[in-house]
C-alpha cells in the first residue's frame, strides 16, 4: 500500500504480529491493542482518522476460547450472536467499523500480483488425478460451506483427511501418517465469502508441511487464495519437487 502512495497506520494485536515488521512504521503510527478490546480499537480508527481500512494476518482460532480479552463493547457483540465462530465475529466487527465512518476492504487490496492464477505455477513433474482433484475441489467447497474448514487432502479418489478448527498445520499432520504417494493438498474459498477478513493464504510453512509429510501436489483456488511471498514460494516449491496449480 505504501508502494502505491498511501499513507499507513497500524492497530496491531500484540502477541499475533511480528515485532520486526512493525519496527518499519514510525512509532507514532502504531498502536497495540489486544484480541477483544473493540473499543480500543475503534476509538484508535478515530484518532488516525481512518477512512478506509484492510484487516491482514491472522489471529488464531484458540483465542476465541483461551486468551481473549474482551472489553464491554466486545461482551455485548458477543452476547447478540447466535453464533460463535470468525466469520459471525470478525462480521460484527466490520460492522461496528462500518458505524464509525471506515469502510472495511477486501483484503486482496493490493495484493492482486500475490493471488493464486489458473493452471499450473510451478514446473510440473507429472499430470495431477483430475478425478482426485475434482473430489477434493467439491469435499473443500462443502466443508467450507458448513464453516467447517477451506482445505482436504485426497489421496487417489479417496478424502484422507479435511480441515477443522485445529487448522491446516494438523490437517497436513494426520494426513502425513498415512505415507502417501499421490495425495493432493486441496485449499479454496467459501461460498460468498466475505473478503473484507477471511482470505485463504498459502505460504512457506504450509509448503515446507506439505513436504514433510511427502505431500507433492498443492492446487489452490485462483484469485481467492493468496500466496504470501509467492515468488520464493513457488520457486522453492519448483526445488522440493512440489506442483503447485490454480483452479477456477
Amino acid at each position: 500500500m505504501m508502494a502505491a502512495g498511501h499513507d499507513m497506520v497500524v492497530i496491531a494485536v500484540d502477541d499475533d504480529v511480528n515485532a520486526g515488521w512493525l519496527d518499519s512504521f514510525p512509532a507514532q503510527n502504531v498502536t497495540k491493542i489486544s484480541v477483544g478490546q473493540i473499543s480500543k480499537l475503534l476509538k484508535a480508527l478515530k484518532r488516525f482518522g481512518v477512512k478506509f481500512a484492510i484487516m491482514a494476518g491472522q489471529v488464531k482460532p484458540k483465542k476465541l476460547f483461551r486468551g481473549m480479552l474482551p472489553d464491554l463493547k466486545a461482551l455485548w457483540m458477543l452476547a447478540t450472536l447466535k453464533e460463535h465462530h470468525a466469520e459471525s465475529i470478525f462480521g460484527a466487527i466490520a460492522e461496528e467499523i462500518a458505524n464509525i465512518g471506515v469502510e472495511l476492504l477486501d483484503a486482496r487490496s493490493f495484493m492482486e500480483e500475490d493471488l493464486a492464477t489458473i493452471g499450473p505455477m510451478t514446473s510440473r513433474r507429472s499430470a495431477i488425478n483430475e478425478k482426485s482433484l475434482q473430489l477434493g475441489i467439491s469435499t473443500a467447497r462443502e466443508i467450507a460451506r458448513l464453516n467447517i474448514g477451506q482445505c482436504v487432502i485426497v489421496n487417489k479418489g479417496t478424502i484422507v483427511a479435511v480441515e477443522d478448527f485445529a487448522g491446516t498445520d494438523d490437517l497436513i499432520n494426520r494426513a502425513g501418517k498415512f505415507n502417501l504417494k499421490d495425495a493432493i493438498f486441496i485449499k479454496t474459498a467459501k461460498y460468498r465469502q466475505d473478503f473484507r477478513f477471511d482470505v485463504p493464504v498459502f505460504g512457506m510453512q504450509t509448503l515446507e508441511n506439505l513436504n514433510g509429510a511427502n505431500i507433492k501436489y498443492a492446487a489452490l483456488e485462483a484469485q481467492n487464495v493468496i500466496i504470501l511471498d509467492k515468488k520464493n514460494v513457488l520457486a522453492h516449491a519448483a526445488k522440493l519437487g512440489i506442483d503447485i496449480v490454480g483452479f477456477e
